[in-house]
């Protein structure tokens, strides 16, 4: 098998699975995958990809459950969101388009809304679906703007009790119970969604940006719980960001969103979060200077930039070198050892078992992306023990050295390979195999 193959399914992808044909071309096999999304697929045993609309019933069931404290519906809701989430793994398990999977679980973690936050849960799997998959390779800015009207970003980040402090909802005679301004989703917009840190915007960039965002909320008393612009919560006048104006409404706020996903500062930081995410922890200069300028060329197109990611010379260049984070880890081995939707529900409690609990981040920063957070002994003991556990239930179907060379190919190197026949059993050899750092990186 060439190397470029092996390569294009283990760092562009989720991992061979032991069937998968293998591309004459593995450029033009990735190339193929820029386009549009086929839905998820809905698989016999598994509940049905929850829509916005469902996620949105669901949404309304929790604030009624949340206020008469009724514990069977909450209950039913986690099912539900559960569900969602097992349907995600069984798809990446079984894809065959697994770099359009890799860059979906890339914008996921990006724009995270997490599921220890209730209110949002619900709202993960269509976001995934009905916004970044239909987004993937489309222009920057339409991916941020659909994101920033999704229910989960403004429920998760609490911009629906965001108010201007000189709007109507405000100033309304009476009114005891002003929440006044939020600032968390314009916060995290600026910080990790767009120009980041380095673009040097101040506190009252912040300030501005949350006044320029406040009315954008969903609509509670709406069944399909879809984004509403609240012009009663909406803070008056023009406002400032980064040096610019911005006009009062809305549309203002489409305005600056479209300007942040333009900012040269934009560029640079989605460019060195994929060149991390594709290349390397500390991504060489040449290939963030790449990614960049196709960005800032193409007017961010999604598309162009990620045929350019895989074209960079240093992303074909082994030995690799990415720690797998427990998603990618568990998904690799699920793939390579040919699991099904029947493994799935196992394999989410490996992911959380291994310290990543599916679309849980703690934190709106979304999960890491460097080897010192996932490498420590205590994370890898945990990959040991269940790399183990997993090699039992697998070890009499065939010979871990085949089952290395089909889902490795010649990145097995002859030690592992060695030491994995030397093994006592059927299981320790897997287990090798699985450990090895051959597995363990992508």
């Amino acid at each position: 098998m060439d190397p470029r193959a092996s390569i294009a399914a283990i760092r562009f992808g989720l991992g061979r699975r032991p069937d998968d044909p293998v591309p004459g071309d593995p450029v033009a096999w990735l190339d193929r995958q820029v386009t549009l999304p086929s839905p998820q697929r809905q698989l016999p045993g598994l509940a049905a990809p929850l829509s916005q609309a469902q996620a949105a019933a669901l949404y309304q069931q929790r604030a009624m459950a949340t206020r008469g404290e009724n514990g069977p519906a909450r209950r039913e809701i986690r099912a539900a969101t559960d569900g969602d989430a097992l349907g995600w793994v069984a798809h990446c398990l079984l894809s065959d388009a697994p770099f359009q999977d890799r860059l979906t679980n890339f914008w996921a973690n990006h724009f995270t809304v997490s599921r220890r936050v209730p209110n949002a849960g619900m709202f993960v799997g269509p976001l995934i679906r009905e916004v970044i998959r239909p987004n993937l390779f489309n222009r920057y800015e339409d991916l941020l703007l659909a994101a920033a009207r999704q229910p989960g970003l403004i429920v998760y980040l609490s911009n629906g009790r965001s108010s201007g402090p000189n709007s109507q909802a405000a100033m309304r005679p009476g009114n005891n119970t002003r929440r006044g301004l939020n600032e968390n989703l314009a916060r995290e917009i600026l910080e990790l969604h767009t120009v980041s840190p380095a673009a040097g915007y101040t506190q009252e960039d912040v300030t501005s940006f949350a006044r320029i965002l406040t009315g954008w909320r969903i609509d509670r008393g709406d069944e399909a719980a879809a984004f509403r612009f609240s012009n009663r919560q909406h803070e008056p006048g023009e406002k400032v960001l980064l040096g610019r104006r911005f006009p009062e409404g809305e549309q203002g706020a489409v305005e600056a969103l479209r300007f942040l996903a333009r900012h040269p500062a934009t560029h640079r930081h989605i460019a060195t979060k994929l060149a991390r995410h594709f290349v390397a922890d500390d991504p060489p200069r040449e290939a963030v200077a790449r990614i960049e300028a196709v960005f800032r060329d193409t007017g961010g197109d999604l598309a162009a930039v990620s045929r350019a990611l895989i074209r960079l010379p240093q992303a074909w260049a082994p030995p690799l070198s990415k720690v797998r984070d427990p998603l990618d880890y568990v998904l690799a081995v699920g793939r390579g050892l040919g699991f099904g939707p029947d493994q799935a529900e196992w394999l989410v409690q490996a992911m959380e078992d291994c310290g990543q609990p599916l679309w849980k981040a703690p934190q709106p920063n979304g999960w890491p992306d460097v080897a010192t957070e996932w490498a420590q002994p205590e994370a890898l003991l945990h990959r040991i023990q269940w790399a183990h556990a997993v090699s039992g239930r697998v070890a009499q179907r065939r010979d871990p050295r085949g089952f290395a060379a089909a889902t490795l190919g010649p990145l097995a190197s002859p030690e592992m390979l060695r030491e994995a026949a030397r093994a006592g059993s059927a299981q320790d050899a897997y287990t090798l195999v699985l450990v090895s750092p051959e597995y363990l990186r992508r």
